[in-house]
């Protein structure tokens, strides 16, 4: 879940470096969020809807002894669901609905989790059956840009190179980057300094530094980076209707390089 660049509401402020004990408990956290966001992928065809999925995700969650960290978080009312599923030209925060999800959609999921007192936060993006070039490419992109973005994350680089790596990415591909919205710290708390931009400037903003820990997450858009807020105050859409994509890894900064932590 990102958050809106300079919005107070649920961040917590401070860098707090993790010891090797509270990553290897972050490491399991990160791994219930992938088994979830997995088990959302594996039955995501078409006909099933997103109220579906999101059941499926907290079924999963319960059954390791984790809480689900999305529902209940502050905004404009408490975050009533487990995760969010953005379909098409929603990008990030989408309530989960009944509308049933149809063959070429591409439709983006994402979910926290809280585990012995630490987050993980992982989204991914799918194209839904046999999907449209665009799709396919959109993909593609967004998911190398997080890769590109996660290389970068070293001890000694700054936010900077990581920002700078995603956007040149994204937008040597020709597409956009939603203005205002950023990775993240993470931790104790679901939102922690630093903020981590998808767009910057190499060699600049705050040094990298063994155990840190943050969300990694371009979110990216096909034909502009404005958005609007739906009129259920939480869904964020591209503002001209296009599509968007949205990939996220939870990552920790070892002494050896990044080590994913959302994974099976």
């Amino acid at each position: 879940m990102t958050r809106l660049a300079g919005e107070p509401t649920g961040w917590h402020r401070g860098v707090e470096l993790k010891s090797e004990r509270e990553i290897a408990v972050m490491r399991q956290a990160g791994r219930i969020v992938a088994l979830a966001i997995g088990e959302m992928q594996a039955k995501l065809k078409p006909g099933i809807t997103g109220r579906q999925l999101d059941a499926i995700a907290e079924k999963v969650i319960a059954q390791n002894k984790a809480e689900a960290a999305f529902r209940g978080y502050a905004g404009p009312y408490p975050y009533p669901f487990v995760t969010t599923i953005s379909i098409n030209e929603q990008l990030v925060h989408s309530l989960p609905t009944k509308r049933e999800i149809r063959a070429g959609d591409l439709v983006s999921l994402d979910c926290g989790v809280r585990y012995q007192g630490f987050y993980a936060d992982m989204a991914v993006s799918v194209g839904v059956g046999r999907c449209s070039s665009d799709v396919e490419h959109l993909l593609a992109v967004t998911a190398q840009a997080l890769q590109a973005g996660i290389k970068q994350f070293l001890p000694g680089q700054r936010v900077g190179d990581v920002s700078a790596a995603i956007q040149n990415h994204v937008e040597a591909s020709g597409y956009y980057l939603a203005e205002g919205y950023t990775g993240h710290g993470i931790g104790r708390h679901m939102h922690e300094d630093p903020s981590i931009p998808n767009v910057g400037q190499a060699g600049t903003g705050r040094l990298l530094r063994v155990g840190l820990v943050a969300a990694i997450e371009p979110m990216v858009m096909v034909g502009t980076s404005q958005t609007m807020t739906q009129p259920d105050e939480w869904t964020v859409v591209s503002a001209d209707g296009s599509l968007a994509c949205h990939f996220e890894h939870t990552v920790a900064l070892l002494p050896s390089g990044p080590e994913v932590l959302t994974k099976v």
